[in-house]
Parts: structure tokens; C-alpha cells; sequence
């Protein structure tokens, strides 16, 4: 049948979001990655643009594990011994060797009994947050929680919703204390690290208002954290929020397609929580896994990580980080404090941040700009993100570009 009239319907809700500025637009497409010479990192060709080269400040491969040589190699040996698809869904014939063991060395990185692995981040806080919300559970969730919760909370349909202020725990305490009597169960839930701002989640205070209240309702609550931008690149040894804050949830959500540069989400916690989501969670149930092949990657990359090297590359990614928020700071552009390699600068005002955006890319700099009603109005900024890739050159060199562009 045609489809003149929902084309047309279509077509409107196009101009609306392009009018309104929400249009994600023409994605820039890669053409060739070329190998990091010299005292410069990486540098990346794009289409249209010939053989200009680009350094990237907006990619969540904290660690720059997806190009490091092991990483590759070992992908291509699990290619090889295993072929590059599942075949089936994990419950059919699709678990292989590099499944399990990646799990099971996740959960021995979190220091938890089990761990699972989805296809992705998003999917992996939709398959852990739905299952686990009865008709009698109540949901409360920070208002910048990432779109993957927003969307599991909707999914949900928990007893109620509940909002609490941006790492406001005076008010999770007050909104937890409002629930009393209203529900059995409690998902208290937060991003670790809010990828917008680079700020953490209050871990140990909010896991202290959790214990206090806990007994108020009879299946207790529980405190899950989707830590997708701390895990490999927060904390001492990477270990994420928890590590930073000292503080433990009762369920932690990561992603292996950040910091570990590969793809896919996972899940660790007690055994009993896994292997209920294992027979519950449909987006795991029925859908296929990462390949073996980038089990594989993921797990030589958890090994890199949680070694001597790992150590080494975190410190020279930590050091980096501070250097590139105090440039900022001394070139006298607002930033947010804090100590994750996502540096905002603060911009305030839609305009400057498309202006800045398109001097960024003209000097070969890609960063993503970040405007209303992405963001609220008055926080429009752009989102640089460092990655252990980087050099000391490659960042002084974004530094002197944003110095020219304030002297112009």
C-alpha cells in the first residue's frame, strides 16, 4: 500500500525537530583511521573532507583500547577459532567459551558472585530494570539519568515513578520516606557517571539513605548503578564510581563498548540476581549476543586494565584529564569540577556553541555540542572527551585552538 500519508506525517515531525534544533543531522562518516605518530595520537579522515585529518575529542574509548594491537589480535584469533557470528541466541546454541569467561572474569573485577552480558549498555538497563520492577515496585530515578533508564522506567510500569533532584540526596532521602507504605520493593537508580556533565553520583551517601530505610518495606530496596562511562576510566585501578566513592551497589550496570573499546553491555551483582535475569530479561532471552570474537577483545582488554599496563595507562589518562580541565579553567572558560576524562565547557547560550563547534571543525577538531532542548536552556555546552590515546600534543593543541578562538 502507499505510504503517501504517513511519509507526509513523517516529513512534519522531520521540519519540527529541525526547526527545534533536535535533529541529529548528517552523521560524519570515517573513512580511514591512521595510527598515532610521533607525539600525536590517532587521527581520523572523514568523507567530503579528503585527506584532512581530525583528532577526536568526543569518543567514549577512554582507554584507547579499540586500536591497541592486542586488543585487534586477539579478536582475530576468536574470529578465526570461532567464526564472526553467535549463530543463535544464548540459551539455543549461541554461548561459546569467550561468553562465559568473560563473566566470569567481570565479576571477579567487581568483586561480585555473577555477571551476564547483553548486546549493548542501553539494552542491558532495560533487561535489568524491567524484570526487576513488580506491579507493587517503586522506581526513583536522578532527573539526568541517561535516555536507556528514562526508557526502562517506561517500560517498567512500576506502582510509581519518582524524580528526585540531580545528586540532590536530601531530596532521594524525602522521596524515599514519601514511598513508605506504597510499594514492597524499591529501585533506587543512577548513572555513575552523568556523561552530559563528567559529574559522579554521591555513592556512599545515597547507599547510606538506602540502608536507613531498607527495612521500611518488605522486599528492601535496591540500589542499581549504570556506571557505563565510570567503569575502565574512574578510580584508581578503573574500578568506576564504586572505587571512587567507596561505596558499593547492590547492582552494577557496565558497558564493554566504552573504555574497553569493543561493544556490548553487562550486568554483575549476587548469583541469585543473575541467573533470575538470565530467565527473565527478554532483550537477553531473545536476542543474540556479542560475538565470541568480541568477547574475546573485551576480555584481553579487562586484562590489559587490571594489570601493571592498566595502571599506567589510567595514570597517563588521569594526568591528561587534569591538565586539559585546568587549560580550560586558565583560558577562562566555565567547566564543571570534577575528575572524569568527559571535560564540559560550559557555553550557556545555543549559538556560541554551533559558532565554536564549526571553528573546532574547521581546525580539524571533532567535539560534540551539546544545545537546548538537548540540554535546558542555560546549559548548552560542548562535551570534549580525553582518552588515554591522547597525547600531551594533541591536547595542547585543542587548548591553543579554543585560545585563538577567544582571541578572534
Amino acid at each position: 500500500m502507499p505510504l503517501n500519508r504517513v511519509t507526509e506525517s513523517l516529513y512534519k515531525h522531520l521540519t519540527e525537530l529541525s526547526s527545534s534544533g533536535r535533529a541529529k543531522g548528517t552523521e560524519k562518516i570515517i573513512t580511514t583511521v591512521k595510527p598515532a605518530v610521533g607525539k600525536f595520537g590517532p587521527r581520523y579522515c572523514l568523507k567530503d573532507q579528503g585527506e584532512k585529518e581530525f583528532i577526536k575529542m568526543n569518543s567514549n574509548s577512554y582507554l584507547g583500547m579499540s586500536l591497541r594491537a592486542e586488543v585487534i589480535a586477539a579478536e582475530e584469533d576468536a574470529v578465526q577459532k570461532y567464526g564472526v557470528g553467535p549463530g543463535a541466541v544464548r540459551f539455543i546454541s549461541g554461548t561459546y567459551k569467550p561468553h562465559i569467561d568473560l563473566e566470569e572474569k567481570l565479576a571477579a573485577f567487581h568483586n561480585r558472585q555473577a555477571a551476564m552480558i547483553f548486546s549493548s549498555a542501553y539494552v542491558t538497563s532495560l533487561g535489568v530494570i524491567v524484570p526487576l520492577t513488580m506491579p507493587d515496585t517503586i522506581l526513583i530515578s536522578d532527573e539526568l539519568n541517561h535516555n536507556c533508564i528514562i526508557n526502562a522506567m517506561r517500560l517498567a510500569r512500576p506502582a510509581e515513578k519518582v524524580i528526585y533532584k540531580h545528586r540532590d540526596t536530601a531530596d532521594l532521602e524525602s522521596k524515599i520516606s514519601a514511598s513508605v507504605g506504597k510499594g514492597n520493593r524499591v529501585l533506587v537508580v543512577t548513572d555513575g557517571i552523568f556523561s552530559m556533565r563528567g559529574d559522579h553520583a554521591p555513592l556512599k551517601e545515597m547507599a547510606d539513605i538506602v540502608h536507613q530505610y531498607n527495612d521500611r518495606f518488605a522486599e528492601g530496596i535496591i540500589l542499581l548503578i549504570d556506571d557505563s562511562h565510570g567503569v575502565g576510566a574512574f578510580g584508581k585501578t578503573g574500578r568506576g564510581t564504586e572505587e571512587y566513592t567507596g561505596a558499593k551497589a547492590d547492582i552494577v550496570i557496565g558497558t564493554l563498548g566504552k573504555a574497553f573499546g569493543v561493544n556490548g553491555g553487562y550486568v554483575a551483582s549476587e548469583q541469585t540476581v543473575i541467573t533470575f535475569l538470565r530467565e527473565t530479561a527478554p532483550m537477553y532471552i531473545y536476542s543474540n549476543p556479542i560475538t565470541a570474537s568480541e568477547a574475546a577483545a573485551a576480555l584481553k582488554s579487562l586484562e590489559i586494565l587490571d594489570s601493571p599496563a592498566g595502571l599506567k595507562i589510567l595514570d597517563h589518562l588521569h594526568k591528561l584529564t587534569r591538565r586539559f580541565r585546568q587549560g580550560l579553567i586558565e583560558l577562562g572558560f566555565e567547566t564543571i569540577p570534577g575528575e572524569h576524562p568527559v571535560v564540559p565547557l560550559m557555553t550557556r547560550d545555543t549559538q556560541k556553541t554551533k559558532e565554536l563547534i564549526n571553528y573546532l571543525t574547521e581546525n580539524g577538531i571533532l567535539a560534540t555540542g551539546l544545545s537546548f532542548p538537548v540540554v535546558p536552556r542555560g546549559d548548552e555546552e560542548i562535551r570534549f572527551q580525553v582518552c588515554a590515546d591522547h597525547t600531551q600534543a594533541d591536547t595542547d593543541y585543542v587548548l591553543e585552538t579554543l585560545r585563538a578562538y577567544k582571541e578572534s
